[in-house]
């Protein structure tokens, strides 16, 4: 079943659509990149280091959430040192065939980026290590007790792969890149430069306040920025002037139901269940999901990590809370000696 909230404006994934309208606003150097700046000057050093040598760079695996700049990045490094980039992705790696012909393929210095790395098949996996350390791949020839071995010579290339789930990369993998990179949400005065820079890359007048509300709302992502910063023009284009003002942006975003915070319907839906039908929980998932009509994977990964992130609820072994926190972003107070809470953390839950 597609549920209602599966195209959210605050959902920090994207699609090819959104890809393409990506593309003009991304940053061509590290020197244009906003925020990251640990992750910036590591790279800078790697990329200066393999240029002074005149050799390819390390491995480099990029790790995070949706949305903060790993493709991007990827770009960035083949622009600054000068190479090819070819694109693919972990889901269409299912056989080590596939990895293997993109491979052979790959000129001297080439840069592969692999998307979503941690969902590549197994067999594909182990054939990666190899590529990866010594350059070679064995190529299996025949079938049965006739099938035979030929190791096929790579030339240097640099795979950067890309993962929003680390810990699902097996250690073998992990360690062969050189270079790992965790990169961060962003702060509300970076994403406000973000949506300065996009806004002007997309000829939008925008004032000062309305860039600083957009950024406030932007979950600290930003893509999430760029696709507000796109209907907020459409809004004031189609009520306004063209201008963006704090009133339009603000107007926008309540017609959206985007809060003051980045909450959406779903977020709000679901903290509203945990707040005044359960009066804080704790709740089991699957219970917590038919309360407010939607499936529970939905939940738990549309909604519940940012609320999670922000302090809202709690994932407790008897099930889902909401914190003091929570409450009051409802405008309401945390039940003292809630007895729903007592013993939480001894008893584990059915359905949490």
């Amino acid at each position: 079943m597609m549920s209602e909230f599966e195209d959210r404006l605050v959902d920090s994934n994207s699609d090819n659509a959104e890809r393409l309208a990506e593309l003009a606003l991304r940053p061509k150097s590290l020197g244009e990149f906003v925020g990251q700046e640990r992750v910036s000057k590591q790279l800078d050093l790697l990329l200066k280091a393999a240029r002074n040598r005149n050799s390819p760079a390390d491995h480099v695996l990029l790790s995070g959430p949706p949305g903060l700049g790993k493709t991007t990045l990827a770009m960035i490094i083949a622009e600054e040192m000068g190479a090819p980039i070819r694109i693919t992705s972990g889901p269409a790696i299912q056989h080590a065939g596939d990895l293997a012909s993109i491979l052979s393929s790959l000129t001297e210095g080439e840069i592969l980026f692999l998307d979503e790395i941690h969902r590549m098949s197994r067999p594909a996996e182990e054939l990666l290590y190899l590529a990866m350390e010594d350059f070679r791949v064995d190529v299996i020839v025949g079938k049965g007790a006739g099938a035979t071995s030929i190791p096929l010579d790579l030339p240097h290339f640099t795979l950067i792969g890309a993962t929003t789930r680390a810990g699902l990369l097996p250690s073998p993998l992990r360690d062969r890149f050189g270079f790992t990179a965790q990169l961060d949400f962003y702060e509300n005065n970076e994403i406000a430069t973000i949506v300065e820079r996009s806004a002007k890359l997309m000829d939008v007048e925008i004032s000062k306040d309305a860039v600083i509300e957009l950024g406030s709302r932007s979950r600290g992502t930003p893509r999430v920025a760029n696709r507000l910063l796109r209907r907020v023009r459409d809004y004031a284009q189609v009520h306004g002037d063209g201008k963006v003002n704090l009133n339009e942006a603000q107007a926008a975003l309540e017609m959206y139901e985007v809060d003051r915070i980045g909450l959406d319907r779903l977020d709000i839906n679901v903290l509203d269940a945990l707040v005044n039908r359960f009066n804080g929980g704790p709740v089991g998932i699957s219970t917590l999901a038919m309360a407010i009509g939607e499936e529970s994977e939905t939940i738990e990964s549309l909604a519940e990590p940012f609320l999670v992130r922000m302090g809202f609820i709690s994932r407790t072994p008897r099930g889902r809370i909401a914190t003091p926190a929570g409450f009051e972003h409802l405008g309401r107070k945390a039940p003292i000696g809630n007895p729903n809470l007592a013993g939480l953390f001894d008893t584990p839950a059915l359905d949490a």
